[in-house]
């Protein structure tokens, strides 16, 4: 049976993400589009792109009937989303892809976000949603926080091999460079094409990154004892695509056989041949991940790139891949679809 899906902030990049790909998956129909500020509108106003998409107009939260909803998107900002989602029907299944249920600990969400923790009594249901890892959880799950989209790009760079134990936990380095796509799409003067284009920068700069919170969070649960990564984030004058370049100890072959092993399954990790390393073109637009090890000139180091892209698989591709295994469908519908190139 077709299942009736909504998304709450459709007027988004997140949201016109979801809309791209479930336009085209074999057991979903896009029932409700809310947007409050762009309500009464049509998605094609918003969207050019998709016009050719026969969709419901966009209209505010409070007007959806989610009775005959099986799932709702929730591609809000954070601290909206966890007043949102506290409110919504409690049978509901919901996909959030916010900051606000991804820390399990209602004051490091506040640490790093700023703000107290509005649905805490709902913290406890909601499962971590990086599906490679969490897979089981999410089948079960009635409520999955997507992950950062740095977060998650970096979590595959290091989770099998933390679990492994492979490298060491005290001097690991995360350089990411991240598209313009990552920031959202409220005007901001720092992205404007005469500010942005022809150079980049770094920002976030000495562990003020909320993503940190995720790195502390997982990392730690897999190492059974606190794992402080030292991260940069840049940002580059492309539109979609996240690389990151992490600097280990450890033996460079056993880090690549670590990856092979760990990913060998897994229909959206691609781990390339030794020396080989990824772009952010060979992904554009995919659910796909590339995961690249090289060695160092320096004995004992090995070097591991990453590249995803930042709202197909660091956000609204992870979203619908949680999606289908919380409603019992196929985990790579609507999902395999080739990447763009150039």
């Amino acid at each position: 049976m077709t299942k009736k899906i909504a998304i709450l902030g459709a007027s988004g990049y997140t949201g016109a993400e979801l809309v791209r790909l479930i336009a085209t998956h074999p057991d979903m129909e896009i029932a409700a589009l809310a947007a409050e500020r762009k309500a009464g509108l049509k998605m094609a106003d918003v969207f050019p792109h998709l016009r050719h998409l026969d969709l419901p107009d966009l209209v505010r939260i409070d007007e959806i009937d989610f009775a005959g909803i099986d799932l709702c998107f929730c591609a809000l900002p954070h601290k909206t989303s966890q007043e949102v989602i506290r409110d919504l029907p409690r049978d509901l299944k919901i996909v959030d892809l916010s900051a606000d249920f991804r820390l399990r600990d209602p004051a490091a969400y506040e640490k790093w976000y700023g703000n107290a923790h509005a649905a805490v009594e709902m913290q406890g249901e909601a499962v971590y949603g990086l599906t490679e890892f969490y897979r089981n959880d999410i089948r079960a799950a009635r409520l999955v926080a997507g992950t950062g989209c740095n977060a998650a790009t970096g979590q595959f760079a290091l989770r099998p091999l933390i679990s492994a134990g492979v490298i060491g936990l005290d001097d690991i380095i995360l350089d990411m460079k991240c598209a313009v796509s990552g920031a959202g799409r409220s005007l901001k003067e720092n992205l404007l094409h005469a500010e942005l284009s022809e150079g980049y920068n770094a920002y976030a700069v000495g562990g003020t990154h909320r993503h940190l919170g995720e790195f502390d969070q997982e990392f730690a649960a897999l190492a059974g004892r606190e794992v402080k990564v030292q991260f940069t984030p840049h940002l580059i004058p492309a539109n979609r695509g996240i690389l990151a370049t992490g600097y280990v100890s450890g033996d460079a072959a056993q880090v690549h056989e670590t990856f092979a092993k760990a990913y060998a399954d897994e229909p959206f990790v691609e781990v390339l041949p030794f020396g080989q390393t990824p772009s952010t073109h060979h992904v554009r637009g995919s659910n796909f991940v590339h995961v690249g090890v090289t060695g160092d000139r320096i004995a004992g180091r090995a070097i591991l790139i990453v590249a995803l892209d930042n709202l197909t698989k660091g956000s609204s591709g992870q979203a619908l891949q949680n999606a289908n295994l919380m409603l019992g469908l196929e985990e790579t519908a609507g999902l395999m679809m080739a990447p763009l190139f150039p």
